[in-house]
C-alpha cells in the first residue's frame, strides 16, 4: 500500500510517500480501507519529536482519525462486518495516513450517513476531544455559559455546535475572518481576540474551553499562555477552565473561589462516535473542512497546520469516490 512514513524527526521534509506493508488485524481489530484521514496538531508534534520519541530505526505512519470501509475483521469481532462504512480514532499507534489502517473495533463508529468520507474523517479527534472537554470534564449543562477560545479551529468549531446543542450560552474568540462562520454556527457572542480583550466584556462564565494550539510558533505560545492566565478572571466562583493543549494551573485565589483547572483529550469509543453520528444526521452538528489534499501532499498539510491559524480541519483524501 501507499503510506506516509517518517524515519527520523524533523521538518515536514521528513515525511515520505512510499510503499509500506498492509497491516493485518488482530483478534479484536478491524482493517479499514481508508478513504480519507484527518490531519491534527498531534501529527506535527510527533513528526517533530515533541510528543513522544521512538527508538531508531523506525518507520512510523502518522494519522489518528480515518473514514473508510471495513475490509477485514479479526476473529473475535462481532459488532462490525466487512463492507461497513465507519469512522474513528486509531489511538497512539497512528497509521491513518495510508491506504489501509488497523485498530480496535471499539475505536470505530457508524459513519454519519449524511457525510462523505472526507467530512467524516474530519470528525473523530475533534468531536471526541470537544465532547470530553465540554461534558465529561467540564460538566457543561443547559443554561450555563461557556467561553471557547480558538472557536474557529478544528476542535473549537465542533465545541461551539455541541455546546449549543446542549443548550448553553456560547461565547467564542477568534480572528475577524471567522466571525461570519461562527455566527452561522450559532455563537451568542463573538470576540475578535486581536482587537478586544475578552476579559473586559465577559464575566460569570461556568466553563472556559482553551483550544489554542501550543508549539505552533513563538507568538502562538505566548498568546496561549497569556489567554489561559487571563481566563481565570472571567470564571464565576466554582467555574472550571479546561484545556485540550496544556494543564491549567489556577491562580493564588483559586481555592477561595473554588476554581478548577483540568486537561481533556479525545477518548476513543464507539458509543460516543455513534451518538455524534446521530447528531450529524439530525442536523445538529457539521464539520468544517478547510483544506483537502491528496495523500502524497502530506507535507503541505503539515506546513499549514504548524502555522496555528487554520480554520476547520485539514483532510487527506486517499481514495477518490
Amino acid at each position: 500500500m501507499k503510506a506516509i512514513r517518517i524515519h527520523d524527526y524533523g521538518t515536514p521534509e521528513v515525511l515520505c510517500y512510499e510503499d509500506a506493508p498492509i497491516p493485518e488485524p488482530g483478534p479484536r481489530e478491524v482493517r479499514v480501507r481508508v478513504h480519507a484521514a484527518g490531519v491534527n496538531p498531534a501529527d506535527r508534534q510527533i513528526r517533530a519529536g515533541l510528543r513522544f520519541r521512538l527508538e531508531k530505526p523506525f518507520a512510523f505512519i502518522p494519522g489518528f482519525e480515518v473514514s473508510g470501509i471495513i475490509e477485514n475483521v479479526g476473529t473475535e469481532v462481532t459488532e462490525l462486518g466487512v463492507g461497513d462504512e465507519v469512522y474513528g480514532m486509531l489511538g497512539l499507534l497512528g497509521g491513518g495516513h495510508a491506504e489501509y489502517a488497523v485498530a480496535a473495533a471499539d475505536n470505530f463508529g457508524r459513519k454519519p450517513a449524511s457525510l462523505d468520507h472526507v467530512h467524516a474523517a474530519a470528525l473523530p479527534v475533534a468531536a471526541l476531544t470537544a465532547w470530553d472537554a465540554l461534558f465529561e470534564v467540564g460538566g457543561l449543562v443547559a443554561g450555563q455559559k461557556v467561553l471557547i477560545h480558538a472557536a474557529g479551529g478544528g476542535v473549537g468549531h465542533i465545541a461551539v455546535q455541541l455546546a449549543k446543542w446542549r443548550g448553553a450560552q456560547v461565547i467564542g474568540t477568534a480572528s475577524a475572518g471567522n466571525e461570519a462562520f461562527l455566527r452561522e454556527l450559532g455563537v451568542d457572542a463573538f470576540i475578535n481576540y486581536r482587537t478586544i480583550a475578552f476579559e473586559s466584556v465577559v464575566r460569570d462564565v461556568d466553563v472556559v474551553i482553551d483550544a489554542i494550539p501550543r508549539e505552533a510558533n513563538d507568538a502562538t505560545d505566548v498568546l496561549a499562555r497569556e489567554t489561559m492566565a487571563r481566563s481565570w478572571t472571567v470564571l464565576r466562583d466554582g467555574g472550571i477552565q479546561v484545556s485540550i493543549c496544556a494543564h491549567p494551573v489556577p491562580g493564588p485565589d483559586a481555592a477561595r473561589r473554588g476554581l478548577r483547572g483540568a486537561y481533556a483529550g479525545a477518548q476513543p469509543g464507539h458509543d460516543v462516535l455513534n451518538r455524534i453520528a446521530d447528531l450529524v444526521d439530525e442536523g445538529n452538528l457539521r464539520p468544517d473542512v478547510g483544506t483537502i489534499l491528496p495523500l502524497r501532499e502530506a507535507r503541505q498539510a503539515h506546513e499549514l497546520i504548524q502555522t496555528g491559524h487554520t480554520r476547520g480541519k485539514i483532510v487527506l483524501q486517499i481514495k477518490c469516490l
